[in-house]
């Protein structure tokens, strides 16, 4: 039995200790915004917050994250008001978005830690890969969302 907590809700899985925390919350919780891309952990598809920490959800085991506080895409905002989450849409930034979850999420961590981040923390913190190609409006949008945050902007359309 593995507890911890997800969106600020306790769960208890009575699965494999070593079950993949990806498989955990898409199987287990329906929790499908996380998303499989590698298996590798290279692809970004799948990060998820652990306290504080983007990490790609299918490297870690369940047993791993026992006491921990995790939160998926879903747990970022009910109404997807997170500033990063109003920027890329405000911004159009995804394409086919199967990608965007995992973004969101690591870009997220990265404004918690870092409001005003330069081009080499963005390039350093989101290491995501997308197919589709956003990488031109991914660092804008990054910003614009620290500066939401930060409430130096009104709205994320704003100028």
């Amino acid at each position: 039995m593995t507890k911890f907590t997800v969106n600020n809700q306790p769960v208890e899985y009575l699965l494999d200790p070593e079950t993949p925390l990806l498989w955990a919350l898409r199987d287990a919780s329906n929790l499908t915004g996380t998303k499989y891309g590698c298996g590798t952990g290279e692809c970004g598809a799948c990060i998820v917050d652990i306290d504080g920490a983007a990490v790609p959800s299918c490297r870690v085991s369940i047993a791993a994250c026992e006491g921990r506080f995790v939160t998926t895409i879903e747990g970022l905002s009910r109404d997807r008001s997170h500033p990063v989450q109003q920027v890329f849409a405000a911004l159009n930034v995804s394409q086919c978005g199967y990608c965007i979850p995992g973004m969101v999420m690591a870009a997220a961590v990265l404004l918690k830690r870092t409001p005003a981040p330069t081009d080499a923390d963005i390039d350093a913190a989101i290491t995501n890969i997308c197919r589709c190609g956003i990488y031109p409006r991914l660092r804008e949008a990054i910003r614009r969302a620290g500066r939401v945050a930060q409430g130096e902007m009104l709205s994320a359309s704003e100028a």
